[in-house]
Protein backbone atom coordinates (compact mmCIF):
# COMPACT_ATOMS: atom_id res chain seq x y z
CA UNK A 1 0.00 0.00 0.00
CA UNK A 2 2.78 2.83 0.83
CA UNK A 3 4.73 1.51 -2.45
CA UNK A 4 1.55 2.18 -4.24
CA UNK A 5 0.88 5.43 -2.51
CA UNK A 6 4.20 6.52 -3.20
CA UNK A 7 4.52 5.48 -6.61
CA UNK A 8 1.02 7.09 -7.16
CA UNK A 9 2.30 10.66 -5.51
CA UNK A 10 5.48 10.30 -8.19
CA UNK A 11 3.61 10.11 -10.69
CA UNK A 12 1.86 12.98 -9.92
CA UNK A 13 4.60 15.03 -9.40
CA UNK A 14 5.99 13.96 -12.54
CA UNK A 15 2.71 14.80 -14.65
CA UNK A 16 2.88 18.31 -13.19
CA UNK A 17 6.37 19.13 -13.76
CA UNK A 18 6.87 17.28 -17.48
CA UNK A 19 3.40 19.21 -18.42
CA UNK A 20 3.30 22.46 -17.30
CA UNK A 21 6.98 23.52 -15.93
CA UNK A 22 9.41 21.91 -17.81
CA UNK A 23 7.60 22.83 -21.64
CA UNK A 24 7.21 26.33 -20.51
CA UNK A 25 11.20 26.26 -19.32
CA UNK A 26 11.94 24.80 -22.53
CA UNK A 27 10.13 25.84 -25.13
CA UNK A 28 10.94 29.74 -23.56
CA UNK A 29 14.45 28.64 -23.71
CA UNK A 30 14.63 27.78 -27.26
CA UNK A 31 12.68 30.30 -28.56
CA UNK A 32 14.57 33.05 -27.06
CA UNK A 33 18.02 31.38 -28.28
CA UNK A 34 16.46 31.11 -31.60
CA UNK A 35 15.84 35.29 -31.67
CA UNK A 36 18.99 36.10 -29.82
CA UNK A 37 21.48 33.43 -32.28
CA UNK A 38 18.97 35.25 -35.36
CA UNK A 39 18.20 31.19 -36.27
CA UNK A 40 21.59 30.27 -36.11
CA UNK A 41 20.22 26.34 -36.38
CA UNK A 42 18.58 27.37 -39.44
CA UNK A 43 21.54 29.88 -40.85
CA UNK A 44 24.56 27.97 -40.54
CA UNK A 45 22.98 24.53 -41.75
CA UNK A 46 25.81 24.27 -44.26
CA UNK A 47 28.21 24.78 -42.11
CA UNK A 48 26.89 22.57 -39.55
CA UNK A 49 27.31 19.42 -42.08
CA UNK A 50 30.83 20.55 -43.24
CA UNK A 51 32.02 20.76 -39.58
CA UNK A 52 30.74 17.30 -38.73
CA UNK A 53 33.40 15.76 -40.77
CA UNK A 54 36.21 17.38 -39.63
CA UNK A 55 38.84 15.71 -37.59
CA UNK A 56 40.11 16.41 -34.40
CA UNK A 57 43.70 15.34 -35.10
CA UNK A 58 45.27 18.71 -34.26
CA UNK A 59 46.85 17.98 -31.10
CA UNK A 60 50.80 16.59 -31.19
CA UNK A 61 51.49 13.58 -33.02
CA UNK A 62 50.96 10.24 -31.76
CA UNK A 63 47.80 11.30 -28.95
CA UNK A 64 44.84 10.23 -29.28
CA UNK A 65 41.77 12.59 -29.27
CA UNK A 66 38.21 12.63 -29.81
CA UNK A 67 36.86 13.91 -32.79
CA UNK A 68 34.45 16.13 -33.74
CA UNK A 69 32.28 12.99 -34.94
CA UNK A 70 32.48 10.87 -32.16
CA UNK A 71 31.26 13.20 -29.70
CA UNK A 72 28.07 13.51 -31.90
CA UNK A 73 28.07 9.90 -31.88
CA UNK A 74 27.92 9.79 -28.39
CA UNK A 75 25.56 12.40 -27.89
CA UNK A 76 23.67 10.78 -30.49
CA UNK A 77 23.82 7.32 -29.48
CA UNK A 78 22.39 9.00 -25.68
CA UNK A 79 19.17 10.54 -27.60
CA UNK A 80 18.92 7.74 -29.81
CA UNK A 81 16.53 4.89 -27.82
CA UNK A 82 13.37 2.99 -27.58
CA UNK A 83 12.06 6.30 -26.66
CA UNK A 84 11.97 7.40 -30.85
CA UNK A 85 9.86 4.27 -31.17
CA UNK A 86 7.88 3.13 -28.23
CA UNK A 87 7.86 7.59 -27.17
CA UNK A 88 6.74 8.41 -30.32
CA UNK A 89 3.96 5.56 -30.70
CA UNK A 90 2.75 6.60 -26.64
CA UNK A 91 2.61 10.40 -28.44
CA UNK A 92 0.71 9.76 -31.64
CA UNK A 93 -1.64 7.15 -29.34
CA UNK A 94 -2.30 9.71 -26.67
CA UNK A 95 -1.73 12.69 -28.35
CA UNK A 96 -3.12 12.16 -31.87
CA UNK A 97 -1.26 12.64 -35.15
CA UNK A 98 -0.77 16.13 -34.50
CA UNK A 99 1.66 15.41 -31.61
CA UNK A 100 4.01 14.76 -34.66
CA UNK A 101 3.71 18.16 -36.25
CA UNK A 102 4.91 19.87 -32.42
CA UNK A 103 7.62 17.44 -32.20
CA UNK A 104 9.05 18.65 -34.85
CA UNK A 105 8.40 22.16 -34.34
CA UNK A 106 10.16 21.41 -30.96
CA UNK A 107 13.40 20.03 -32.86
CA UNK A 108 13.64 22.71 -35.30
CA UNK A 109 13.30 25.30 -32.25
CA UNK A 110 15.38 23.26 -30.10
CA UNK A 111 18.29 23.50 -31.66
CA UNK A 112 19.39 26.61 -30.68
CA UNK A 113 19.30 25.35 -26.94
CA UNK A 114 21.46 22.62 -28.24
CA UNK A 115 24.32 25.07 -29.97
CA UNK A 116 24.55 27.62 -26.86
CA UNK A 117 24.52 24.75 -24.06
CA UNK A 118 26.74 22.45 -25.92
CA UNK A 119 29.50 26.12 -27.12
CA UNK A 120 29.78 26.72 -23.34
CA UNK A 121 30.22 23.22 -22.44
CA UNK A 122 33.59 23.84 -25.19
CA UNK A 123 34.31 26.63 -23.50
CA UNK A 124 34.67 25.61 -20.14
CA UNK A 125 35.96 21.82 -20.52
CA UNK A 126 38.91 20.93 -18.71
CA UNK A 127 41.93 18.64 -19.41
CA UNK A 128 42.25 14.92 -18.26
CA UNK A 129 45.54 13.85 -19.04
CA UNK A 130 45.38 13.10 -23.11
CA UNK A 131 41.14 13.62 -23.10
CA UNK A 132 38.74 16.96 -22.35
CA UNK A 133 35.42 16.13 -20.32
CA UNK A 134 33.08 19.27 -18.96
CA UNK A 135 28.97 19.70 -19.04
CA UNK A 136 26.81 21.85 -17.46
CA UNK A 137 28.47 21.47 -14.11
CA UNK A 138 31.59 22.83 -15.15
CA UNK A 139 30.17 25.83 -16.69
CA UNK A 140 27.97 26.55 -13.27
CA UNK A 141 31.26 26.25 -11.26
CA UNK A 142 33.81 28.07 -13.91
CA UNK A 143 31.83 30.72 -15.38
CA UNK A 144 29.02 30.86 -12.51
CA UNK A 145 31.20 30.40 -9.56
CA UNK A 146 28.66 28.33 -7.98
CA UNK A 147 30.09 24.55 -7.28
CA UNK A 148 27.43 23.39 -5.22
CA UNK A 149 25.34 24.10 -8.17
CA UNK A 150 27.77 21.74 -10.62
CA UNK A 151 27.71 19.41 -8.18
CA UNK A 152 23.89 19.04 -7.22
CA UNK A 153 23.00 18.92 -11.45
CA UNK A 154 26.06 16.03 -11.26
CA UNK A 155 23.68 13.85 -8.43
CA UNK A 156 20.72 14.61 -10.59
CA UNK A 157 22.15 13.57 -13.91
CA UNK A 158 23.88 10.66 -11.96
CA UNK A 159 21.16 9.42 -10.40
CA UNK A 160 18.63 9.97 -13.50
CA UNK A 161 20.74 8.23 -16.41
CA UNK A 162 23.40 5.88 -14.45
CA UNK A 163 20.69 4.20 -12.59
CA UNK A 164 17.26 5.53 -13.95
CA UNK A 165 17.45 5.58 -17.94
CA UNK A 166 20.18 2.89 -18.28
CA UNK A 167 18.04 0.17 -16.05
CA UNK A 168 14.92 0.86 -18.35
CA UNK A 169 17.01 0.58 -21.75
CA UNK A 170 17.88 -2.88 -20.04
CA UNK A 171 14.57 -3.86 -19.02
CA UNK A 172 13.40 -2.71 -22.66
CA UNK A 173 15.84 -5.10 -24.55
CA UNK A 174 14.88 -7.58 -22.12
CA UNK A 175 11.15 -7.65 -22.37
CA UNK A 176 11.60 -7.23 -26.78
CA UNK A 177 12.28 -11.16 -26.86
CA UNK A 178 8.86 -12.23 -24.96
CA UNK A 179 7.68 -12.29 -28.61
CA UNK A 180 10.08 -15.23 -29.12
CA UNK A 181 10.17 -17.00 -25.51
CA UNK A 182 6.91 -18.14 -23.90
CA UNK A 183 6.75 -17.32 -19.99
CA UNK A 184 9.82 -15.64 -20.56
CA UNK A 185 9.47 -12.74 -17.67
CA UNK A 186 8.71 -15.62 -15.44
CA UNK A 187 11.48 -17.87 -16.46
CA UNK A 188 15.53 -17.35 -15.73
CA UNK A 189 16.22 -15.81 -19.01
CA UNK A 190 16.04 -12.22 -18.23
CA UNK A 191 18.89 -12.72 -15.52
CA UNK A 192 20.81 -14.21 -18.25
CA UNK A 193 20.41 -11.61 -20.73
CA UNK A 194 20.77 -8.89 -17.75
CA UNK A 195 24.46 -10.75 -17.18
CA UNK A 196 24.79 -10.56 -20.78
CA UNK A 197 24.01 -6.48 -21.29
CA UNK A 198 26.24 -6.08 -18.27
CA UNK A 199 29.52 -7.91 -19.30
CA UNK A 200 29.14 -5.90 -23.12
CA UNK A 201 28.87 -2.93 -21.44
CA UNK A 202 31.29 -3.60 -19.04
CA UNK A 203 33.55 -4.36 -21.48
CA UNK A 204 33.19 -0.80 -23.47
CA UNK A 205 32.96 1.59 -20.51
CA UNK A 206 36.32 -0.09 -18.94
CA UNK A 207 37.87 0.86 -21.72
CA UNK A 208 37.50 4.61 -21.67
CA UNK A 209 35.89 7.49 -23.53
CA UNK A 210 37.92 6.31 -27.07
CA UNK A 211 36.47 3.17 -26.71
CA UNK A 212 32.74 4.67 -26.06
CA UNK A 213 33.86 6.89 -28.74
CA UNK A 214 34.56 4.38 -31.27
CA UNK A 215 31.99 2.06 -30.86
CA UNK A 216 29.52 4.63 -30.69
CA UNK A 217 30.30 6.24 -34.16
CA UNK A 218 30.39 2.91 -35.76
CA UNK A 219 26.72 1.67 -34.24
CA UNK A 220 24.89 5.15 -34.41
CA UNK A 221 25.37 5.27 -38.38
CA UNK A 222 24.95 2.00 -39.05
CA UNK A 223 21.54 1.33 -36.95
CA UNK A 224 20.40 4.64 -37.97
CA UNK A 225 20.49 4.18 -41.25
CA UNK A 226 19.30 1.05 -41.30
CA UNK A 227 16.40 2.54 -39.48
CA UNK A 228 15.63 5.15 -41.92
CA UNK A 229 15.84 2.67 -44.58
CA UNK A 230 13.02 1.31 -43.42
CA UNK A 231 11.48 4.10 -42.96
CA UNK A 232 11.96 5.31 -46.29
CA UNK A 233 10.79 1.73 -48.37
CA UNK A 234 7.58 2.19 -45.88
CA UNK A 235 6.78 5.69 -47.24
CA UNK A 236 7.79 5.02 -50.84
CA UNK A 237 5.27 2.02 -51.31
CA UNK A 238 2.59 3.86 -49.12
CA UNK A 239 3.57 7.21 -51.37
CA UNK A 240 -1.10 7.69 -52.28
CA UNK A 241 -1.75 7.89 -49.11
CA UNK A 242 1.18 9.88 -47.33
CA UNK A 243 -0.51 13.46 -48.95
CA UNK A 244 -3.76 12.25 -46.55
CA UNK A 245 -1.17 11.23 -43.41
CA UNK A 246 0.53 15.24 -44.23
CA UNK A 247 -2.74 16.77 -44.08
CA UNK A 248 -3.90 14.87 -40.67
CA UNK A 249 -0.90 15.71 -38.59
CA UNK A 250 -1.64 19.39 -39.95
CA UNK A 251 -4.69 19.60 -39.08
CA UNK A 252 -5.12 17.85 -36.10
CA UNK A 253 -2.16 19.70 -34.81
CA UNK A 254 -3.96 22.79 -34.77
CA UNK A 255 -7.28 21.15 -33.31
CA UNK A 256 -8.62 24.25 -31.32
CA UNK A 257 -11.48 22.00 -29.67
CA UNK A 258 -9.44 19.06 -28.84
CA UNK A 259 -6.57 21.19 -27.27
CA UNK A 260 -9.29 23.35 -25.45
CA UNK A 261 -10.84 20.18 -24.18
CA UNK A 262 -7.82 18.73 -22.01
CA UNK A 263 -4.30 20.84 -22.57
CA UNK A 264 -2.28 18.17 -20.52
CA UNK A 265 -3.43 15.16 -22.85
CA UNK A 266 -3.50 17.95 -26.37
CA UNK A 267 -1.22 17.28 -29.10
CA UNK A 268 0.48 20.49 -28.49
CA UNK A 269 1.80 19.44 -24.82
CA UNK A 270 2.26 15.53 -25.94
CA UNK A 271 4.41 16.84 -29.29
CA UNK A 272 6.42 19.34 -27.30
CA UNK A 273 6.91 16.93 -24.19
CA UNK A 274 8.02 13.80 -26.29
CA UNK A 275 9.71 16.42 -28.41
CA UNK A 276 12.22 16.92 -25.86
CA UNK A 277 12.27 13.83 -23.60
CA UNK A 278 13.51 12.47 -27.20
CA UNK A 279 16.12 15.01 -28.23
CA UNK A 280 17.08 16.55 -24.74
CA UNK A 281 18.11 20.27 -26.42
CA UNK A 282 18.18 22.43 -23.43
CA UNK A 283 18.43 19.58 -20.85
CA UNK A 284 22.14 19.28 -20.05
CA UNK A 285 22.91 16.15 -21.28
CA UNK A 286 24.51 16.77 -24.27
CA UNK A 287 26.95 18.88 -23.18
CA UNK A 288 28.63 16.20 -21.58
CA UNK A 289 29.70 15.07 -24.62
CA UNK A 290 30.22 17.80 -26.90
CA UNK A 291 32.90 19.07 -23.93
CA UNK A 292 35.11 16.05 -25.17
CA UNK A 293 35.55 17.05 -28.54
CA UNK A 294 39.14 18.33 -29.37
CA UNK A 295 38.16 21.40 -31.70
CA UNK A 296 39.75 24.70 -33.02
CA UNK A 297 37.05 26.65 -31.57
CA UNK A 298 33.92 25.77 -29.72
CA UNK A 299 31.27 26.84 -31.51
CA UNK A 300 32.14 24.19 -34.20
CA UNK A 301 30.63 21.44 -31.47
CA UNK A 302 28.02 23.97 -31.21
CA UNK A 303 26.74 23.51 -34.48
CA UNK A 304 27.49 19.66 -34.76
CA UNK A 305 25.04 19.13 -31.64
CA UNK A 306 22.05 20.89 -33.69
CA UNK A 307 22.62 18.25 -36.05
CA UNK A 308 22.46 15.50 -33.43
CA UNK A 309 18.75 17.48 -32.58
CA UNK A 310 17.66 17.04 -36.05
CA UNK A 311 18.53 13.57 -36.64
CA UNK A 312 17.05 12.54 -33.87
CA UNK A 313 13.28 14.03 -34.01
CA UNK A 314 13.30 14.93 -37.82
CA UNK A 315 14.44 11.62 -39.01
CA UNK A 316 14.14 9.08 -36.89
CA UNK A 317 11.39 9.65 -34.87
CA UNK A 318 9.27 11.04 -38.52
CA UNK A 319 10.20 7.42 -39.40
CA UNK A 320 8.58 6.20 -36.81
CA UNK A 321 5.65 8.19 -37.01
CA UNK A 322 5.10 7.21 -40.80
CA UNK A 323 5.73 3.67 -40.85
CA UNK A 324 2.54 4.00 -38.06
CA UNK A 325 0.61 6.60 -38.98
CA UNK A 326 0.70 4.63 -43.06
CA UNK A 327 -0.11 1.17 -41.97
CA UNK A 328 -3.66 1.59 -41.24
CA UNK A 329 -2.98 0.10 -37.81
CA UNK A 330 -4.91 2.37 -34.64
CA UNK A 331 -3.31 2.37 -31.54
CA UNK A 332 -4.94 1.96 -28.77
CA UNK A 333 -4.03 3.39 -24.95
CA UNK A 334 -3.36 0.53 -22.41
CA UNK A 335 -4.14 -2.19 -25.48
CA UNK A 336 -1.93 -1.56 -28.20
CA UNK A 337 0.34 1.17 -27.92
CA UNK A 338 4.33 1.78 -27.21
CA UNK A 339 6.49 -1.20 -28.60
CA UNK A 340 3.88 -3.25 -29.20
CA UNK A 341 2.24 -1.03 -31.69
CA UNK A 342 5.51 -0.32 -33.38
CA UNK A 343 5.60 -4.05 -34.18
CA UNK A 344 2.13 -4.54 -35.07
CA UNK A 345 2.32 -1.38 -37.79
CA UNK A 346 5.54 -2.36 -39.20
CA UNK A 347 4.58 -6.16 -39.68
CA UNK A 348 1.32 -4.43 -41.47
CA UNK A 349 3.98 -2.38 -43.94
CA UNK A 350 6.52 -5.19 -44.54
CA UNK A 351 5.58 -8.30 -43.13
CA UNK A 352 6.64 -9.90 -40.26
CA UNK A 353 9.85 -10.04 -40.65
CA UNK A 354 9.28 -6.38 -39.90
CA UNK A 355 9.04 -7.34 -35.88
CA UNK A 356 12.63 -9.00 -36.02
CA UNK A 357 13.50 -5.87 -37.37
CA UNK A 358 12.40 -3.92 -34.47
CA UNK A 359 13.40 -6.30 -32.18
CA UNK A 360 17.17 -5.88 -33.68
CA UNK A 361 16.52 -1.93 -33.36
CA UNK A 362 15.23 -1.85 -29.70
CA UNK A 363 18.41 -3.88 -28.67
CA UNK A 364 20.69 -1.11 -31.20
CA UNK A 365 19.10 1.45 -29.56
CA UNK A 366 19.33 0.78 -26.32
CA UNK A 367 22.26 -0.26 -25.86
CA UNK A 368 23.89 2.51 -27.57
CA UNK A 369 21.69 4.45 -25.20
CA UNK A 370 23.41 2.56 -22.76
CA UNK A 371 27.03 3.80 -23.45
CA UNK A 372 25.91 6.99 -24.01
CA UNK A 373 24.26 7.36 -20.57
CA UNK A 374 27.04 5.97 -19.23
CA UNK A 375 29.59 8.40 -20.43
CA UNK A 376 27.44 11.27 -19.28
CA UNK A 377 27.19 9.84 -15.67
CA UNK A 378 31.21 9.19 -15.70
CA UNK A 379 32.15 12.94 -16.66
CA UNK A 380 29.85 14.00 -13.96
CA UNK A 381 31.44 11.67 -10.99
CA UNK A 382 34.85 12.92 -11.96
CA UNK A 383 33.47 16.67 -11.22
CA UNK A 384 32.57 15.77 -8.09
CA UNK A 385 35.93 13.94 -7.30
CA UNK A 386 37.81 12.83 -9.55
CA UNK A 387 39.28 9.75 -7.27
CA UNK A 388 39.71 5.91 -9.36
CA UNK A 389 38.45 3.73 -6.46
CA UNK A 390 35.13 5.49 -6.48
CA UNK A 391 35.16 5.81 -10.86
CA UNK A 392 35.56 2.04 -10.05
CA UNK A 393 32.82 1.48 -7.73
CA UNK A 394 30.66 3.88 -9.56
CA UNK A 395 31.06 1.65 -12.90
CA UNK A 396 30.24 -1.39 -10.89
CA UNK A 397 27.21 0.10 -9.50
CA UNK A 398 26.27 1.04 -13.52
CA UNK A 399 26.69 -2.27 -14.26
CA UNK A 400 24.17 -3.84 -11.53
CA UNK A 401 21.66 -1.27 -12.76
CA UNK A 402 21.99 -2.67 -16.24
CA UNK A 403 21.85 -6.39 -14.38
CA UNK A 404 18.81 -5.60 -12.45
CA UNK A 405 17.03 -3.41 -15.05
CA UNK A 406 17.02 -6.52 -17.69
CA UNK A 407 14.55 -8.55 -14.52
CA UNK A 408 12.27 -6.31 -13.32
CA UNK A 409 9.69 -3.01 -14.27
CA UNK A 410 11.13 -0.52 -11.92
CA UNK A 411 8.57 1.77 -12.66
CA UNK A 412 8.86 3.66 -9.20
CA UNK A 413 12.97 4.09 -10.20
CA UNK A 414 12.32 5.51 -13.47
CA UNK A 415 9.25 7.86 -12.31
CA UNK A 416 11.54 8.61 -9.70
CA UNK A 417 14.38 9.30 -12.83
CA UNK A 418 12.50 11.26 -15.03
CA UNK A 419 11.90 13.88 -11.94
CA UNK A 420 15.54 14.00 -11.65
CA UNK A 421 15.73 14.77 -15.25
CA UNK A 422 13.03 17.68 -15.07
CA UNK A 423 15.33 19.17 -12.19
CA UNK A 424 18.30 18.28 -13.95
CA UNK A 425 16.92 20.57 -16.75
CA UNK A 426 15.55 23.53 -15.06
CA UNK A 427 19.10 23.56 -13.40
CA UNK A 428 20.53 23.50 -16.43
CA UNK A 429 18.20 26.17 -17.79
CA UNK A 430 18.81 28.79 -15.06
CA UNK A 431 22.99 28.40 -15.72
CA UNK A 432 22.12 28.44 -20.05
CA UNK A 433 19.81 31.69 -19.68
CA UNK A 434 22.53 33.41 -17.10
CA UNK A 435 25.60 32.56 -19.43
CA UNK A 436 23.77 33.12 -23.20
CA UNK A 437 25.69 36.17 -23.75
CA UNK A 438 29.58 33.88 -23.56
CA UNK A 439 27.94 31.72 -26.13
CA UNK A 440 27.08 34.51 -28.33
CA UNK A 441 29.63 36.39 -28.25
CA UNK A 442 31.65 32.94 -29.25
CA UNK A 443 29.68 32.41 -31.77
CA UNK A 444 29.84 35.90 -33.22
CA UNK A 445 34.11 35.49 -32.79
CA UNK A 446 33.41 32.40 -35.62
CA UNK A 447 31.55 33.96 -37.76
CA UNK A 448 33.65 36.95 -37.78
CA UNK A 449 37.00 34.74 -38.40
CA UNK A 450 34.81 32.69 -40.93
CA UNK A 451 34.21 35.95 -43.25
CA UNK A 452 37.39 36.65 -42.70
CA UNK A 453 39.07 33.58 -44.89
CA UNK A 454 40.42 31.59 -41.59
CA UNK A 455 39.51 28.19 -40.01
CA UNK A 456 38.14 29.54 -37.22
CA UNK A 457 40.60 28.99 -34.11
CA UNK A 458 39.36 30.11 -30.58
CA UNK A 459 41.18 32.45 -28.10
CA UNK A 460 39.14 33.05 -24.81
CA UNK A 461 41.23 36.30 -24.55
CA UNK A 462 40.13 37.83 -27.77
CA UNK A 463 36.29 37.63 -26.50
CA UNK A 464 36.90 38.31 -22.93
CA UNK A 465 36.21 35.18 -21.51
CA UNK A 466 38.00 34.13 -18.32
CA UNK A 467 38.32 31.39 -16.30
CA UNK A 468 39.13 28.82 -19.31
CA UNK A 469 41.07 25.67 -18.57
CA UNK A 470 41.80 25.08 -22.82
CA UNK A 471 41.25 28.47 -24.84
CA UNK A 472 44.36 30.26 -23.40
Amino acid sequence: MLMETLSRWIGGVNDVLWTYVLVAALLGCAVWFTLRTRGVQFRLLGEMMRVLGESAGSGPKGERHVSSFQAFAVSLASRVGTGNLAGVATAIVVGGPGAVFWMWVMAVIGGASAFIESTLAQVYKTKDGKDFRGGPSYYMEKALGKRWMGVLFSVLLIICFAYGFNGLQSYNMSSALEYYIPGYSESSYPMIVGLILAVGTGLIIFGGVHRIGFITSVMVPIMAGAYLLIGLFTIVTHLPQLPGVLAMILSEAFDVQAIMGGLAGSAVVIGIKRGLFSNEAGMGSAPNAAASASVSHPAKQGMVQVISVFIDTLLICSATAMMLLLSGVQGEAGVLDGIPFVQKAISANVGTWGIHFITASIFAFAFSSLIGNYYYAESNILFIKNNKVLLFVFRCTCLLAVFLGAQADFSLVWNLADITMGCMAIVNIIAILLLGNIALKVLKDYETQKKAGKNPVFKAENVGIKNTDCWK
